[in-house]
């Protein structure tokens, strides 16, 4: 899906939102706890359609933001949410928006796509795995590859060397990928713990090893590893935040070395919610509550799964069910 823009350009949004601009926030009102009335270019986005942001996720994103930059911890000019309730991957095939930039300095909304934990399914024991496009399945516990919904920070990232892929029959590519750790609180404050954070949906498979001892990210034995460069925008992640490699690109610009705050809904609190009204017979709006409706048709009940009660039946699982040893990754055939 395209990314959508409010009154500039994408090119602007960057340059504009690096700068020391100040906020619509009067320092009276953030003092005192109170978040203003979300302002009227902004309001336009609000609604369940696409390119649009559900009230309860840009409230509860703009009172974090508006915390965090109270509290002195956030001085960057624009702040994220994601609405891991919408569908990823619609119909025509192209990946659909739930993940929001928003600058009020600058009056700018973009909209992209983002994909969501995928789950595990622990064969014969319990099955928590989540579709290609839509979640029904969210929680916080260690290796579940489950998305966690609640309050992050972003914090300091992390550029490493993935392997090469080739662009022409006589030349490669180094594939490096940029990682932004995020911080979380609450249920979210395993995030570093569990490796959460953003990065681009890309990475390089079918790995074989290519003899290029000249390489800087050669082996002792002079091998680098080469492979095929996929991406899966569209696609699932481990738990993390997954972004196109160009939006990537643009958004870890945003927060290297000057963080701001995300925002992810569902918390466990709708999750269950959700799950209690849909078992009255009731829609979530009939309760005053928020869910995407054509993931909730698919999904049936969203379930959350807490790491209290998880983790253990992870570990025992590992237990049961060792990994095999690791088969050495075969020589490239030569060209």
């Amino acid at each position: 899906m395209r990314s959508k823009y409010a009154l500039r350009s994408v090119v602007k949004m960057l340059s504009l939102c690096s700068l020391a601009i100040v906020l619509p926030v009067t320092s009276q009102a953030l003092a005192a706890g109170r978040q203003p009335d979300i302002p009227t270019w902004l309001a336009a986005y609000v609604g369940q359609g696409e390119g649009q942001i559900a009230q309860p996720i840009l409230q509860r994103a703009r009172a974090l933001y508006m915390r965090k930059v109270s509290e002195g911890k956030v001085r960057n000019p624009c702040y994220f949410a994601m609405d891991a309730t919408r569908p990823n991957n619609p119909a025509d095939g192209k990946s659909a928006g739930r993940f929001y930039i928003v600058c009020e300095a600058t009056q700018t909304f973009r909209v992209v796509s983002s994909g969501h934990g995928s789950g595990r399914d622990l064969k014969g024991v319990v099955d928590f795995g989540n579709g290609r496009m839509c979640a029904r399945n969210f929680g916080n516990a260690m290796d579940s590859n489950l998305t966690m919904g609640g309050s992050y920070m972003t914090e300091e990232t992390k550029t490493s060397f993935k392997g090469y892929y080739r662009i022409s029959q006589a030349k490669d590519a180094a594939f490096l990928r940029t990682f932004v750790q995020f911080d979380g609180e609450g249920e979210t404050a395993n995030a570093r713990a569990r490796a959460i954070g953003g990065h681009a949906a890309a990475k390089v498979a079918g790995i074989c090893m290519k003899r290029d001892p000249q390489s800087p990210y050669a082996n002792r034995e002079g091998y680098v590893p080469l492979g095929k460069l996929v991406e899966y925008a569209g696609g699932r992640s481990d738990g993390c935040t997954s972004w196109s490699a160009s939006d990537a690109n643009q958004i870890i610009s945003l927060v290297k070395d000057n963080p701001t705050t995300l925002y992810i809904y569902p918390e466990s609190s709708d999750i269950k919610a959700v799950a209690k009204a849909v078992a009255a017979g009731r829609s979530p709006a009939q309760s005053g509550l928020y869910w995407n409706e054509s993931c909730l048709k698919e999904i049936g009940t969203p379930k959350f799964w807490p790491k209290e009660t998880l983790e253990p039946v992870i570990v025992q699982y590992k237990k049961d069910h060792p990994a095999p040893p690791a088969r050495p990754i075969p020589i490239c055939d030569p060209q």
